[in-house]
């Protein structure tokens, strides 16, 4: 069993990773009441480290704003870790800072690995290949990124300054439900109190945010990161497209993923009966272009019908063609 003095030092772990904590969620981390919880406050108050008790509804411990606590130790395969994270991090566009950011983050680490470290981590990144090429991601502002959590975390509302892809610029007042990274990009979901519905929000677009009085509750439902698909597959666009595709929902999501297409189950056709865990499932889409579509049908390898637009029917038809007539030359 742990010895009072190891869950001191965890007890200021928990905290260091920032937030507040309440008593309970301390003693069940550390494995003992909330009594006792108390008192090892009171030994990281006798050795200078500021903790602050928090009353009210989210009360709880946590550290004074702006304590920097002594120098972070890092084991070997710890230092490897934040190394490789911000690595695929500026890879992905999922840093959540400026590129210079990563940069030096990464040297300030170098700079104090041990040589054999060091070495390790070079050779792995020789080593690594990504499939996906770099790309020039639009990050967004550290603090509004902050400032947005921060919201989500205390259910408060937030006035953000938003311009959407038309350039068209309006100050929001967002209800956030979470943070989502997706495909390279930060996209904040929730309510906009101004219109009464649902909104996801590109977080590179988002000039200014701040934190308004009162709160919110969060709605029951979807997940933020299922809000965010739901959205992306329903936005608007230049077409509409339905299809009754034969098949389970993990063979149609294989090509068609929920950030794409939404899906539910329809009627068979007169005639045609289902296998065994297949069904007839309708899928909805939005699309810029269409002639991207005929091929990821083909790739399916089922059945389908195309509902609509009429466009597609004729560009699946001239995909069908050219397949033909390359099959049978000589």
């Amino acid at each position: 069993m742990p010895r009072p003095t190891g869950r001191v030092l965890t007890l200021l772990e928990l905290l260091q990773s920032g937030g507040t904590r309440t008593a309970t969620e301390l003693a069940g981390r550390l494995g003992v009441d909330e009594r006792t919880v108390r008192r090892y406050v009171d030994h990281l108050l006798d050795l200078d480290v500021p903790v602050e008790s928090v009353r009210g509804r989210y009360g709880g411990y946590r550290l004074s704003p702006g304590y920097r606590l002594p120098p972070l130790m890092l084991s070997d395969d710890e230092a490897l870790a934040v190394l490789l994270g911000l690595v695929a991090g500026r890879r992905t566009g999922l840093t959540g800072a400026e590129h210079a950011a990563g940069e030096t983050a990464s040297a300030k680490i170098r700079r104090v690995l041990p040589a054999h470290v060091a070495r390790r981590l070079d050779t792995l990144l020789e080593a690594l290949a990504f499939t996906d090429l770099p790309g020039a991601f639009d990050t967004p502002d550290t603090g509004v990124l902050l400032t947005l959590a921060d919201a989500v975390r205390h259910r408060r509302p937030v006035s953000v300054r938003y311009e959407d892809r038309d350039g068209h610029r309006s100050e929001r007042v967002l209800h956030a439900y979470g943070i989502v990274a997706h495909a390279g990009r930060w996209y904040v979901t929730g309510r906009d109190a101004g219109i009464g519905e649902d909104r996801t929000l590109r977080l590179d677009r988002v000039a200014g945010a701040r934190t308004l009085p009162g709160s919110f509750e969060a709605p029951q439902g979807p997940d933020p990161a299922q809000r965010l698909l739901s959205s992306l597959a329903t936005a608007p666009y230049r077409h509409e497209v339905t299809l009754r595709i034969h098949g389970t929902a993990e063979q149609i999501r294989a090509r068609l993923p929920a950030g794409v297409a939404t899906l539910e189950e329809a009627e068979p056709l007169a005639g045609q009966e289902a296998a065994a865990g297949e069904r007839w499932m309708r899928a909805e889409l939005r699309a810029e272009r269409l002639d991207w579509l005929p091929a990821v049908l083909a790739s399916l390898d089922r059945p389908f019908v195309v509902e609509r637009p009429t466009e597609l029917r004729a560009l699946v038809t001239a995909f069908a063609d050219r397949l033909r007539s390359c099959a049978q030359e000589t």
